[in-house]
């Protein structure tokens, strides 16, 4: 039986702790217990031996804290004793016994901060990761084990190294608080989303806290994931007595709590710190003899950042279309002129409109879209923790974009012709992402709801063949000017009912085009989003700034009945008599969302915008005593930014 085999088809035991076993072997405090692969091969055997003994399948390698940072020229050597002596473990058992024992390579935290919030580069870290990944493969690891992950970014680095560098099973564990959330701020729902878009084989969580503690989080994560879920609690809270780091659960205790976790959708266990063989047997004596469940098949279609994740069909989804230069000449100016403060204000702006996805568009013939697209994304994503949209018929600003994103991106878009499928699915298939899909074919759009019906079936069928499931795939029928053609609107809206009912997948517009050439065009496009959304819509490339569109949006769903107490509607309609609305386009004024409460330089800081902070403070330093500027603006915004992280 292989080891994906097993996890699928029987509940699979990780061994516990080392570092604890260690140092009751004599491990000194700053020693890399790493080197103890090399030193002491004999204990870190004994060890391996104890857990094989106590009913561990898989088996960790001494190999945590192995990167090229810590070890440099030593890194080969001591990957290779580490893996080597967990084979020797295992070959000490009896024939029969050796069956579904597997040797993992334990990948840890790097212990260094990605970029924005520390100083290490992206591409660096896949790099650090790979180095070691490719020794491990080439000393017979049986698996990629990543864990004690607090950084969603982090989390995507280690993955595309594995999976970039070997072709072996990849499992992941991440460090949630007791708040569910990763230091970072990623909630379980973003990690399943992005880990199961890259590919990852099992996920789940480790180290932090006790299993007590994370019983209520392993429900979440069993509601979100189809994969195997993996769950390796601490010996419960550690405290220090005579200098001595100690945990407050026994084996007894922790093996009842992993009853529990089992049962709440657990399909592999183990332990993290203060755990010893006595946990896992324990565990194991426990839990054998209780039911397997496979992991349920999620359909719901995801999307996320490294916060939190956006289910697409479950209310109406907004996607802000200002970062875009589509019909707007300052905003192609700013990306003429590399103005990435008035860019990144757009976003800011759109997310506190009310945006729950931003769109991400720089495509202009005079400019390098991929390099810009990648800034963009990397400074955007330094500034707003909404999902992405990357939007771009560049396949190199595609990729560069989807690799960057730290989260799961919607990717905007393929269509029915090869071309575009043979450049796309491949890049979905390996980042992840949910694709827009255009009913464009080789002969263009087609004028009726059946032929639009019929490229979308098309692409479906040929993305489930690649490998990418219809639960990643939404379907843009494509909203045609009405003022050129009288029966536009009608067909699309048709096309939305029979992609929603047929298909089964849902959709998306941009909802503006129908009213190219028209006045007063907010008048169009809003009642043009009631029949869309009516007709089954469920996401729409607008803008967050429209009065009109923002009535039909939380109208909608107090009246469909996703508004609980009419809450949103109430605070929306209280605040429109205080907003300025500007009678030709409709938008609400600039200084109602983004707004700076007359403070633009604390605004500026607390936004992340750092631009137009520092030139702010310049200026306000013209006309007043710097302390007055750090004493009255600076401090308090960087209160406000402490609170929140």
């Amino acid at each position: 039986m292989t080891l994906l085999e097993k996890i699928h088809s029987s509940r699979t035991y990780c061994d516990g702790g080392m570092g604890t076993l260690l140092q009751a072997r004599g491990l000194k405090p700053g020693e890399l217990p790493e080197r103890w692969n090399l030193t002491h091969p004999e204990d870190i055997i004994d060890i391996h031996s104890q857990y094989l003994a106590a009913g561990a399948n898989i088996i960790t390698a001494n190999t945590f804290g192995a990167n090229i940072l810590k070890y440099g020229d030593e890194l080969e050597s001591i990957i290779a004793a580490g893996l080597a002596n967990v084979r020797t473990a295992i070959s000490r058992l009896a024939p029969e016994q050796q069956a579904d024992r597997w040797a993992a390579f334990d990948v840890g935290s790097l212990g260094r901060m990605l970029k924005p919030l520390g100083d290490l580069e992206f591409e660096d870290a896949v790099e650090i990761f790979a180095k070691s990944i490719r020794i491990a493969a080439r000393h017979g690891a049986d698996l990629i084990f990543i864990e004690t992950v607090n950084d969603s970014y982090e989390a995507k680095a280690a993955v595309l190294a594995a999976k970039e560098n070997c072709d072996l099973p990849v499992f992941i564990t991440c460090v949630y608080d007791a708040q569910a959330k990763l230091m970072t701020g990623a909630d379980p729902a973003a990690m399943v989303a992005m880990l199961e878009g890259l590919g990852v084989d099992a996920l789940g969580m480790n180290c932090s806290l006790g299993p007590e503690q994370m019983l209520p989080i392993v429900p979440r994560l069993a509601a979100e994931t189809s994969l195997p879920l993996i769950v390796n609690p601490n010996a419960g809270l550690p405290r220090t007595v005579d200098g001595r780091t100690v945990f407050d659960v026994d084996a007894d205790r922790f093996a009842d709590f992993m009853v529990e976790i089992v049962n709440a959708g657990a399909s592999l266990i183990g332990g993290c710190c203060g755990t010893a063989p006595e946990y896992i047997r324990k565990a194991v004596e426990k839990t054998s003899g209780l039911p397997f469940r496979r992991p349920e098949k999620k359909t719901h279609t995801v999307v996320s950042s490294y916060t939190h994740a956006v289910r697409i069909g479950e209310g109406p989804i907004l996607i802000g279309e200002r970062i875009n230069p589509t019909g707007k000449s300052r905003f192609k100016q700013a990306l003429r002129e590399g103005d990435i403060d008035y860019i990144l204000n757009e976003g800011v702006r759109q997310q506190e409109a009310g945006a729950h996805i931003l769109d991400v568009n720089v495509g202009l013939p005079e400019i390098d879209e991929p390099s810009l697209m990648l800034n963009v994304v990397r400074e955007l994503q330094a500034v707003s923790d909404l999902p992405l949209q990357i939007d771009t018929v560049d396949p190199v600003a595609m990729e560069q974009a989807m690799r960057a994103c730290n989260g799961k991106p919607l990717v905007n878009s393929v269509n029915g012709k090869q071309e575009s499928m043979d450049a796309v699915f491949p890049l979905v298939k390996k980042y992840g992402g949910v694709m827009i899909a255009l009913t464009i074919g080789p002969d263009g759009i087609p004028d009726t709801a059946e032929g639009r019906y019929a490229i979308a079936a098309d692409i479906v069928a040929k993305a489930e063949a690649f490998g990418i499931s219809r639960r990643d795939i939404v379907v843009d029928p494509l909203a045609m000017a009405v003022s050129s053609d009288p029966q536009s609107a009608n067909v699309t809206l048709e096309s939305i009912r029979l992609i929603e009912e047929r298909l089964g997948v849902h959709t998306s517009l941009g909802v503006s085009n129908i009213s190219f050439g028209l006045p007063n065009r907010d008048f169009v496009t809003s009642t043009f989003f009631a029949l869309a959304l009516q007709s089954g819509l469920d996401a729409a490339i607008m803008n967050p700034f429209s009065v009109e569109m923002m009535k039909v949006y939380h109208s909608y769903r107090a009246l469909r009945g996703l508004d609980a107490n009419c809450s949103d509607y109430i605070g929306f309609a209280s605040g429109l008599s205080t907003q300025t609305v500007t009678s030709s386009a409709g938008n609400i004024a600039a200084a109602t969302f983004g707004t700076d409460s007359g403070e633009p330089l604390k605004h500026a800081i607390v936004k992340g915008l750092k631009d137009k902070a520092g030139a702010l403070a310049a200026q306000m330093c013209a006309s007043m005593d710097p302390l007055d500027v750090v004493n009255s603006q600076i401090i308090p915004a960087l209160d406000v930014v402490g609170k929140g992280f």
